[in-house]
C-alpha cells in the first residue's frame, strides 16, 4: 500500500501547476517531468524529533498527488539520499564503524554532492572498489556483493522501491573498468529511482523513523539547506538551491533537500516548512537535455506549489 493517499483536491492543484509549468516553458515534454507532492496537514507527524515511532508513524497516511511518480528515472546524485540511509543502517546494525574518512565522506556526499566521496560510500557499503575489469567468477562475487544496497531497500517491502536499481556510482566523467562492465553496454544496469519512492525515502527520515530518531536527525542536520540563494560562489559550478526549488523559497522557511544534475537530468527532492503554511515535500523530476541547465524552471515550479499552499484548505 502507498504511503499517502492519492488526494482530489491535491490532483486538481496539482493538474493545474502542470498546465501553467508547461505554459511557461513549452518546449517541456509531458513525458520529461515526473512530480511526487505530499502535504502535511495539522496534527502534523512529521519533524517531531522521533517522538513517534515507526510503527505508529506509518499508520498515519498522508495526503499527496503525483505525475508519473512510479515511472522510472535515473535519478543523478539524489540517489545520494538512498546511500546515506544505508550508511545509518550499517553503522546502525555495527557492520560500519564511523571513521574520519566516512564520516567527511558523509558531509562531502550530501552538502557538497561529491561523487569521489560518494564512491567511498558505496565502496564501503558493498565491500567493493572500483579498478580494471574482472574475471567472469570474480565478478559474478563483485556484482552480488555491489547488489547488497538494492537488496537492503529491497527488504523493506515499499512498493515504491520495487523497481529501482541504486547499485552504481555517481560519476563526473563516467565508468571506467569493471564499473563500465557493470553498468552494461547500453547502460541497462544504471541507477534508477521514481519520485514517488524518493518521497517516501524522505518522508521516512523527516518522519524520524529512517533507521532511528537520533539517525534520522543526523540526515536531516546534512539536508538543511539556506533558501532563498540566487547566486552561485565563483568557486562552484552548481549548490542545491540556485536554479532549484530552495530559490524561490522565503529566506525565513526550512529546507531540507537533496539535488541532482547531469546533462540530461535535473532534479531536486525538498521538505519545506515555511511560516503560516502546512508543511509539504515535492520531489521533482527533470528528463531533458534543453532544461537541464535552465536556472528558472524549478524556482516557477517551486513558486507555483508556494502559491496554491498559501490558499490550500486543509482537511
Amino acid at each position: 500500500m502507498s504511503f499517502f493517499s492519492y488526494d482530489k483536491q491535491l490532483e486538481q492543484i496539482g493538474t493545474n501547476i502542470l498546465n501553467l509549468i508547461w505554459e511557461e516553458f513549452p518546449d517541456l515534454n509531458p513525458n520529461q517531468i515526473a512530480i511526487t507532492w505530499i502535504v502535511y496537514d495539522s496534527p502534523v507527524i512529521v519533524n517531531t524529533g522521533g517522538a513517534i515511532l515507526s510503527q505508529e508513524f506509518w499508520q498515519y497516511q498522508v495526503r499527496g498527488y503525483s505525475y508519473r511518480g512510479m515511472e522510472p528515472i535515473y535519478p543523478a546524485s539524489v540517489v545520494k539520499l538512498f546511500y546515506l540511509v544505508a550508511i545509518h543502517e550499517w553503522l546502525q546494525a555495527g557492520l560500519l564503524s564511523l571513521t574520519p574518512e566516512i564520516k567527511r565522506a558523509m558531509v562531502d556526499a550530501m552538502v557538497d554532492s561529491s561523487n569521489d566521496a560518494t564512491s567511498l560510500l558505496v565502496d564501503v557499503l558493498t565491500n567493493t572498489t572500483s579498478g580494471p575489469e574482472l574475471p567472469p567468477e570474480s565478478f559474478a562475487t563483485w556484482k552480488y556483493q555491489r547488489n547488497i544496497i538494492n537488496r537492503y531497500f529491497q527488504s523493506l517491502g515499499w512498493e515504491e522501491l520495487e523497481k529501482i536499481n541504486v547499485n552504481q556510482k555517481t560519476w563526473c566523467d563516467g565508468p571506467y573498468g569493471r564499473e563500465r562492465a557493470f553498468v552494461g553496454e547500453s547502460l541497462e544496469n544504471r541507477n534508477i529511482l521514481v519520485t514517488d519512492g524518493v518521497a517516501r525515502l524522505l518522508h521516512s527520515i523527516i518522519g524520524g523513523v529512517a533507521v532511528s530518531s537520533s539517525r534520522s536527525q543526523m540526515m536531516m542536520d546534512l539536508l538543511k539547506r539556506q533558501p532563498g540563494m540566487t547566486k552561485i560562489a565563483d568557486d562552484e559550478e552548481e549548490n542545491q538551491v540556485t536554479g532549484f526549488l530552495g530559490e524561490a523559497l522565503p529566506p525565513e522557511t526550512n529546507l531540507w533537500s537533496k539535488a541532482g544534475w547531469t546533462s540530461k537530468v535535473r532534479h531536486d527532492a525538498a521538505y519545506i516548512e515555511s511560516p503560516n503554511l502546512a508543511p509539504y515535500l515535492l520531489v521533482v523530476f527533470i528528463e531533458s537535455k534543453l532544461y537541464s541547465k535552465n536556472y528558472k524552471l524549478f524556482p516557477f515550479i517551486s513558486q507555483c506549489f508556494m502559491n496554491k499552499m498559501k490558499v490550500l484548505s486543509t482537511k
